[in-house]
């Protein structure tokens, strides 16, 4: 595993390749299409349709682009009613599958925080990071090919800009402290916001009793603890009564899971404190105390599923949770060595 320049290069286990895609209705044009990336139900593509005119919000890898269109026919929406290809951040396993859907909407336009964008116009230093580590065809396997984005067809996407989509009000939020390059988007009909990793993860697996969880995601390389409480809070202060987040779908009772995530945030610094002069065992002890904090939670919560499931899911996760960690002490110990500093 490896991230660099502040991109998610994900896991290096073979993407599945499952069809038809599981598509999770919300309602108010509001669904979820299963990007099927490192299992079922692990990162989600939510879509916007109102009055026959569509929003594909993140994008998976380009493995994921026969499940988009599939769900986007289910509906009865061809490719030319898709207006926009919203990104909430730039990493590799939401917007991957970019150019290639691009490529398939004649009239769409690709929104970005101003910080990504030249990265989806020009992915070379993306993928040069990636084939450097992996090789090309490892690179290959994983995510697909991905394509640029032509500069005229790119919107950024600023603090305070909106567009609509069919009238609907979207509202883009800067939301730093899972990457500075991240947007949440809110909905003006709903209320409710399309929040990327902002809101940490919540596998659907692990619900139980009608109650869900939530869990940070740090992965590196720009983990700002305060940037993500700030976040967390703005969002709420707009009293939303749900939120989609990439991992996965749909969020309810939002005020415990908020409790959650602050709780786990200062966790993680905490954990990333204690082993600070660590050394050579920093990257371990990192790595066990994502675990133990991954089993704590399966106490707290009394998930029904064994501990060892309950890593199997997190396993990936946990590996990036530390590396995240990492990297945030790096950048600290360091000013101006994160290379995430680029975006």
């Amino acid at each position: 595993m490896f991230i660099e320049s502040g991109f998610y290069n994900g896991p290096v286990s073979s993407p599945s390749r499952i069809s038809p895609p599981r598509v999770f209705d919300y309602g108010h044009g509001i669904s979820a299409v299963d990007s099927v990336y490192d299992r079922r139900e692990q990162t989600a593509i939510h879509l916007l349709i109102e009055a026959g005119r569509a929003a594909v919000i993140d994008t998976g890898t380009a493995h994921a682009v026969p499940h988009v269109m599939a769900a986007l026919e289910a509906k009865g929406i061809a490719p030319a009613q898709v207006d926009y290809v919203i990104l909430t951040h730039v990493h590799l396993d939401h917007a991957g599958g970019a150019g290639q859907l691009m490529a398939k909407f004649p009239n769409a336009r690709l929104t970005v925080h101003p910080r990504g964008a030249r990265h989806m116009i020009d992915p070379s230093r993306l993928l040069a990071a990636t084939v450097a580590i992996y090789g090309e065809r490892e690179t290959q396997r994983v995510y697909g090919e991905v394509l640029p984005v032509p500069k005229a067809r790119v919107v950024e996407t600023p603090e305070g800009a909106t567009l609509r989509l069919a009238g609907r009000e979207l509202l883009f939020l800067d939301a730093p402290g899972h990457a500075r390059h991240h947007v949440v988007v809110r909905d003006s009909i709903t209320g409710h916001f399309f929040a990327g990793d902002t809101f940490g993860i919540s596998y659907r697996e692990l619900d139980q009793d009608g109650r869900q969880f939530s869990f940070p995601t740090t992965s590196p390389s720009q983990f700002d603890p305060p940037a993500l409480h700030r976040s967390i809070d703005r969002m709420l202060s707009h009293a939303p009564s749900a939120l989609y987040v990439a991992h996965f779908g749909r969020l309810t009772n939002l005020t415990p899971l908020a409790g959650d995530l602050h709780r786990l945030i200062d966790a993680h610094a905490a954990l990333g404190e204690r082993h600070r002069h660590a050394g050579a065992e920093r990257k371990h002890l990192l790595t066990e105390g994502v675990r133990s904090l991954v089993l704590e939670e399966h106490g707290r919560h009394g998930w029904r599923l064994s501990r060892e499931k309950a890593l199997e899911i997190f396993a990936l996760d946990i590996e990036l949770n530390a590396q995240g960690i990492e990297s945030w002490l790096g950048a600290e110990e360091k000013p101006g060595s994160n290379t995430g500093n680029s975006l």
